[in-house]
C-alpha cells in the first residue's frame, strides 16, 4: 500500500504544504500567504490565527484529492513567541524570529544573569531573536498579558495544537527558546525560573519524528483530514530543512539562502561555542545535535537590492554581466536587519563600500552576492575553529536558484556546493519526518539515504577562491570600522 504524508512548512511569508509518497516523490504542492506586521523600526509580528486559517484552507484543498494521508508533520519558523491563556486563546500577536525589540532584555540576560549561566544551562547566549527575551519583554512591557500566560509555544506547535489539542514541541525548535538544556535534552529549570514560568507553562517535549497524537474531531471537520491521521511534531525550519537536504550524518553541512542565510553542520555529539561569536548549539531533528550560524539578510538582501533599489523583478538580467569572480573591489555588508552571527548586533546596518566613478550596476549586484557569501564564511570560519572540517555543503533556499550565487558561495567558502533534486527544503524534511513517524522508515537517516539525491555540483575555482581569500580579509575589517557609527545612527 502506498504511504502518503503531508509536510507543512509554517514560514514567515506563507505556509507551504506538500504531499509525498514513501519513495520521496512530491505529488502536490499548495501554499497560502498571510500578513506580516512590521512597525516601530525592527518590530515584526504575525497572528497565529492567520497561520491556522491558511493551513486549514490548504489542507482542505489537498484532502479533496488525497484521502489516504497517514501522517502530517511540520517545519516552522523558529523562536516566535505564541502566548496562550488558560482557554487556549492567543493573548497577542506572535513576536517573530526577526524582531529586534528585545536588546534590553538580552543585555540583562548576557550581562546580569551572565553568559556563563546561559551557556551552562542553555548552551547559547541571548540573542534578540530568541524566545526567552521576548517573554521577558512581555513581562516588562505588557505585564497584564504576561500574567495571563498559561502556555508558551512556537509557531509550528500552535498548528499541531490546533490539530490535536495537545501542547507539544520538539527538541530542535525548543533549542532556540533559550529555555532548553540542549545537552541533556530537557527543559532547564534554571532558565524557566528566569522567565518566571513553570513546566506546566511549556509544552511536552518529543523527538521530531515522534507522533504526539491524532487529528481531533473538530480539526478533522475543519481540515478534511481523517481523525486517524498521525500528527508528528516535526522541528525548527533549519533542522528540518537540513533533513530535506540529507544533512544528517556527522560533519555534513548545508547552506540555506532563504530570507535569512544559515550555515548548518550536523554532529553526533554535543558541543558548545563559548566565544563571543555565538555559534548556536542546538538539537538536530535526527535526535542528535548540530551547530549553526545565521546571517539575517541573505535572499532578503537580493530582494531588497533588485526590487527596491533597482526597481525590477528580472533577477537573471541583473546577473548576466557578472562574469569575473574574485576580483570585485566593491564590498557589501548585508546587515539590513542587524546581524546575528558573529556580531550579535541588532544596530548593525547594510553598507556598500569601495565604489568609484566607474563602478557599474553589475559590480554592485555582484558585491551584494559576495557580501552574503562572506557573511556565511564568517560562520564557517568559527565552526572550523571549533574543530569541524567541512569540504562540501548542500545548498537550498530561493537564492540557490541562481547558478552564479551558488558558484560564488563555493568560491568564497572554498568548498564543493551541491544542489539536490528537490527544491522543497523544509516542507520535504517535514514530510520525511512524517514518514518516519508512520514506521515506513526506521530512522531519519534511512529515509534520507533513500529519498535525497544530489544533482549539480559547483566546484571552487582555484583563482577565484584565492582572490576571495584576500577580499574576505578586507570584508572582516569593515564591520569593526563601522561599529561605532551604527550606534551613533541608532541615537539620531
Amino acid at each position: 500500500m502506498c504511504v502518503l504524508t503531508i509536510g507543512i512548512d509554517v514560514g514567515t511569508s506563507a505556509v507551504k504544504l506538500i504531499v509525498m509518497n514513501e519513495m520521496g516523490e512530491v505529488l502536490r504542492t499548495v501554499s497560502r500567504d498571510y500578513p506580516l506586521y512590521l512597525f516601530n523600526e525592527g518590530w515584526s509580528e504575525q497572528a497565529p490565527e492567520d497561520w491556522w486559517e491558511a493551513t486549514a484552507c490548504a489542507l482542505r484543498e489537498l484532502t479533496t484529492e488525497y484521502k489516504d494521508i497517514a501522517a502530517v508533520s511540520f517545519s516552522g519558523q523558529m523562536h516566535g513567541l505564541v502566548a496562550l491563556d488558560g482557554d487556549g486563546n492567543v493573548l497577542r500577536r506572535a513576536i517573530l524570529w526577526n524582531d529586534q525589540r528585545t536588546q534590553a532584555e538580552c543585555d540583562y540576560l548576557n550581562n546580569t544573569v551572565g553568559r556563563d549561566v546561559l551557556l551552562s544551562n542553555a548552551a547559547n547566549i541571548a540573542l534578540t531573536g530568541f524566545t526567552l527575551p521576548k517573554i521577558l519583554w512581555m513581562k516588562n512591557n505588557e505585564p497584564e498579558l504576561y500574567e495571563k500566560i498559561a502556555m508558551v509555544m512556537l509557531p509550528k506547535d500552535y498548528i499541531a495544537y490546533k490539530l490535536t489539542g495537545i501542547a507539544a514541541t520538539d527538541y530542535s525548535d525548543a533549542s532556540g527558546t533559550l529555555l532548553l538544556d540542549v545537552k541533556n535534552q530537557d527543559w532547564s529549570d534554571k532558565m524557566l525560573s528566569i522567565a518566571g514560568l513553570t513546566r506546566a507553562q511549556v509544552p511536552k517535549l518529543f523527538k521530531s519524528y515522534e507522533a504526539v497524537g491524532n487529528v481531533s474531531g473538530d480539526s478533522a471537520e475543519e481540515t478534511g483530514l481523517p481523525a486517524s491521521v498521525k500528527v508528528v511534531i516535526g522541528g525548527g525550519d533549519q533542522a528540518v530543512g537540513a533533513i530535506g537536504t540529507g544533512t544528517v550524518e556527522e560533519g555534513t553541512c548545508s547552506v540555506s539562502l532563504g530570507t535569512s542565510g544559515v550555515l548548518f553542520v550536523a554532529m553526533n555529539d554535543f558541543a558548545v561555542d563559548t566565544s563571543p561569536a555565538a555559534i548556536h548549539a542546538f538539537c538536530h531533528a535526527t535526535g542528535r545535535y548540530h551547530m549553526m550560524g545565521v546571517t539575517l539578510a541573505a535572499a532578503g538582501s537580493s530582494k531588497w537590492w533588485v526590487e527596491q533599489i533597482l526597481d525590477t523583478a528580472d533577477y537573471s538580467a541583473e546577473q548576466k554581466d557578472i562574469t569575473e569572480l574574485g576580483k570585485n573591489k566593491v564590498y557589501y555588508l548585508p546587515y539590513l536587519s542587524g546581524e546575528r552571527t558573529p556580531h550579535n548586533n541588532p544596530l548593525a546596518r547594510g553598507a556598500f563600500v569601495g565604489m568609484g566613478m566607474g563602478t557599474t550596476r553589475a559590480e554592485m549586484t555582484q558585491a551584494m552576492f559576495e557580501g552574503v557569501a562572506f557573511s556565511l564564511r564568517d560562520i564557517l570560519t568559527r565552526i572550523r575553529a571549533l574543530g569541524k572540517e567541512i569540504s562540501a555543503a548542500r545548498i537550498i533556499g530561493g537564492g540557490a536558484k541562481s547558478p552564479l550565487w551558488c558558484q560564488i558561495v563555493a568560491d568564497v567558502l572554498n568548498v564543493k556546493v551541491q544542489k539536490i533534486h528537490s527544491g522543497e527544503g523544509p516542507a520535504l524534511g517535514a514530510a520525511i519526518l512524517a514518514m518516519v513517524g508512520t514506521g515506513a522508515y526506521a530512522t531519519v537517516e534511512e529515509a534520507c539515504a533513500k529519498i535525497i539525491k544530489t544533482t549539480e555540483t559547483y566546484t571552487p575555482n582555484v583563482q577565484a577562491a584565492a582572490g576571495y581569500d584576500k577580499h574576505y580579509q578586507i570584508y572582516t575589517h569593515l564591520y569593526g570600522a563601522l561599529k561605532e557609527t551604527y550606534t551613533k545612527i541608532s541615537e539620531v
